[in-house]
């Protein structure tokens, strides 16, 4: 089953994207940044949507009862053994030959596909206005996948012969790992287990040092891997919601290795993990820090510019320094623009914008300034509902029914270190995105300077991920007609973070491109698709030549990190990333 889609409310019509009508869109910023402080449970309550939903359906007695009517003798060729109803070779759940070859788990799978479908239908027939069509599709979709047979003990045959073939035991570890995860956040089946991994041991290892350290962030200074280096440095703004090392994981699979190995000199931001202390830090705070990073990087590399690259919520963060720099006359110290995985325009709120309001919103906000912070752990636990099929009982079978523990993965190592967010920028980031007002010019204020991403014509680089839930790849493409400049689009393999860790080496990475500089992006993001250009292989190494025209010449690499009065304090990975 896949993450529920949803069509646009018609009164939207301001947006640069509005020409697009497309099936995936957005879950907005400010959705995910509510449900993380109020809990993914309200969704899946039954509310009004689902008392409409009911009365619709008794409105349609005709049409209810032909659905019913054709599940009633649907079920009764499934009990004759005469259905045609087949499983999917694609999924997952019922991969193990017995749901196929035993009659009893046959007539099983059968009728759950049946009841799903006739679900789905009925919701379909409902007819329902945008939102509580949206609202009732949510709740049958978890519930349908909650109700799968697979997620039965005992029923699921592969959890039948773990308890054979391990006595039992599996059902020992299921629970203890069961208690376990409900204890505390997130409330969900563990995803990676984390004992093989060490950070600056085997992840976040890339040589380098901290060469500034505020009560925000560290600055690391990667050490030069090349005898000549590009003149201009590169600097990379995370996001504040993970650790930076999603671009440093392991040797092999980390962009700044990568970049450094070609010329380039990185630094990289890592953002401290804030307590309720820090309540008060709000998007200035962060901006403030950027701004402060590129003072530093273009100190120790005595250049004029630095190219900036903002990474999901740190590209927002990056948008807004961009635009302070052109509001104040200051944009020529962008040497190059280029935001990862981020979504700038929030109209298209699909899905989750059904669950959002005003006073939705309001009580989110008053939830973390009441704890001084949003915790990260609860945002891990919505997102992991945004796909529940892959991120929940996928996890919740291998775990709990199967005794098994999760596999070592990096990048879901990566995800699972959650840090927290300020209750002050978390009420920035609902309001920045709730109201859209990145999109029209000026909405928006950073450190007294309006917004206006127009003025913004450095040139940019944007990456999205073609199967991205988080920030879809359509949204993320929003960017091409916010900004000013020429950008060039590139469409990744994967998802939100494994469209980002795609060494060249990947035999199965691809990417598309659009057009190039100096030629237009047509605002329809399926029109882009269509005369898109396809690459075999990794994008960094189209981005590492796209950096190259715009980092300058190459000179001789520095014999030290430090310099002009900021030394080493600490080696990479820092000391901020260790923070819990």
């Amino acid at each position: 089953m896949t993450t529920p889609t949803a069509t646009t409310p018609t009164e939207q019509t301001t947006s640069p994207m509005t020409a697009w009508v497309g099936p995936d869109v957005a879950v907005p910023l400010d959705a995910l940044l509510v449900e993380a402080a109020l809990g993914p449970v309200r969704r899946l309550a039954p509310d009004l949507s689902t008392a409409r939903l009911l009365a619709s359906l008794a409105a349609r007695p005709t049409l209810t009862a032909r659905r019913l009517g054709s599940l009633t003798a649907s079920l009764g060729q499934i009990a004759a053994g005469t259905s045609t109803i087949t499983l999917s070779r694609r999924d997952r759940r019922f991969t193990d030959e017995a749901w196929t070859t035993n009659p009893a788990l046959r007539r099983v799978v059968q009728a759950y596909l049946a009841a799903g479908q006739t679900a789905e239908r009925l919701v379909a027939d409902a007819d329902l206005d945008w939102r509580d069509d949206q609202r009732a599709r949510f709740l049958v979709e978890n519930l349908v996948e909650a109700l799968a047979p697979s997620n039965v003990p005992l029923l699921n045959p592969a959890s039948a012969k773990a308890v054979l073939d391990t006595g039992g035991l599996n059902v020992v570890r299921g629970v203890t790992a069961f208690v376990q995860d409900m204890a505390s956040q997130p409330r969900i089946p563990e995803m990676v287990d984390g004992s093989p991994f060490e950070l600056g041991r085997n992840i976040a290892v890339t040589p380098g040092a901290v060469v500034l350290r505020t009560e925000v962030v560290e600055l690391i200074r990667y050490t030069p891997a090349t005898p000549q280096v590009r003149a201009v440095p590169v600097l990379f703004v995370p996001p504040t919601i993970n650790k930076f090392y999603a671009i440093d994981l392991a040797p092999g699979r980390s962009l700044v290795e990568y970049l450094v190995g070609q010329g380039q000199q990185v630094f990289v931001m890592s953002w401290r993990n804030p307590q309720a202390v820090q309540a008060d830090w709000n998007s200035d705070t962060y901006v403030r820090a950027i701004l402060e990073a590129m003072d530093a990087a273009e100190r120790l590399t005595r250049s004029e510019q630095v190219a900036l690259t903002g990474i999901c919520a740190g590209g927002i963060l990056a948008s807004l320094a961009a635009g302070y720099l052109a509001g104040t006359g200051q944009q020529d110290r962008l040497a190059a623009f280029s935001l990862l995985v981020t979504v700038l325009d929030n109209e298209r709120a699909g899905l989750s914008a059904a669950f959002m309001g005003p006073r939705v919103a309001e009580l989110a906000k008053q939830v973390s300034r009441r704890r001084g912070y949003l915790d990260g752990r609860a945002l891990a636990e919505v997102f992991a509902w945004l796909r529940p099929g892959d991120l929940v009982w996928n996890y919740w079978v291998n775990n709990y029914l199967l005794g098994k523990k999760p596999p070592a993965f990096d990048v879901l190592f990566w995800n699972a270190d959650t840090t927290r967010m300020p209750a002050a920028l978390h009420a920035d980031f609902i309001d920045i995105a709730m109201e859209n007002r990145l999109t029209p010019p000026g909405t928006h204020t950073t450190l007294g300077a309006p917004v206006d991403l127009s003025a913004v014509t450095t040139d940019a680089y944007l990456v999205a991920g073609i199967t991205d839930h988080i920030t879809p790849w359509q949204s993320c493409y929003s960017a091409t007609q916010l900004l000013g400049g020429s950008s060039r689009f590139v469409l990744s393999t994967s998802g939100h973070i494994a469209a980002l860790v795609n060494p060249p080496d990947n035999p199965k990475a691809t990417f598309q491109t659009g057009a190039k500089i100096g030629e237009d992006n047509p605002a329809d993001p399926q029109a882009w698709l269509r005369t898109a250009e396809s690459h075999d292989g990794s994008w960094w190494p189209d981005y590492d030549a796209w950096l190259a025209v715009r980092c300058g010449e190459l000179v001789e690499a520095p014999e030290r990190l430090g310099g002009h009065g900021l030394e080493p304090l600490a080696e990479a990975p820092g000391t901020y990333v260790y923070e819990t």
